[in-house]
């Protein structure tokens, strides 16, 4: 009846080169950061309806302008980790803008900061992407897939593997 199914053997893995066409990759960039807005806008939804349906408001005030400094938020997020992405495997690119994405959108609707602290948010998000991306980035570069890097710069000696002398 119920049939297990063995993941393990998908071609679908996570941590896998995304190459393609530059349209495919604004197009990813575009979902994800629409994902990552509209799901931090549902979940501060309570706080920003009318207060005889939930939580009195956080903070007056219009919430399209976080909206729109997320979406741009994220879409730079979302940039730079499928830029890396397209380089070298990377580990969840899509997960991680839309978490990011989603919990800054989900404090600035909850919150309503100034811009400095939005600002200082946006960055805070941005940083996280980039060290994520640098890390998979410094990682393949010394890693068993490229092993000409700085450690051996000639590459390896015998690229058939000890096997094979």
């Amino acid at each position: 009846m119920i049939e297990s199914v063995d993941l393990s053997d998908s071609d679908d893995h996570d941590e896998a080169v995304r190459p393609g066409p530059l349209w495919r990759h604004a197009l990813w960039a575009a979902g994800v950061t629409v994902t990552g807005v509209a799901l931090g806008w549902a979940t501060a939804l309570f706080r920003i309806g009318p207060e005889q349906y939930g939580l009195p408001s956080a903070a007056p005030g219009d919430v399209w302008p976080y909206l729109y400094a997320w979406a741009a938020t994220g879409l730079a997020l979302a940039a730079a980790l499928r830029a890396a992405a397209a380089r070298v495997p990377l580990y969840a690119p899509g997960r991680i803008a839309v978490v990011l994405t989603a919990l800054g959108t989900r404090l600035s609707l909850g919150w309503r900061p100034d811009t400095m602290v939005l600002a200082a948010m946006a960055a805070a998000a941005l940083t996280a992407a980039v060290l994520w991306c640098a890390f998979a980035l410094h990682g393949y570069r010394r890693g068993y897939e490229n092993p000409r890097g700085p450690e051996n710069p000639r590459g390896p000696e015998n690229p058939r593997g000890p096997e094979n002398p």
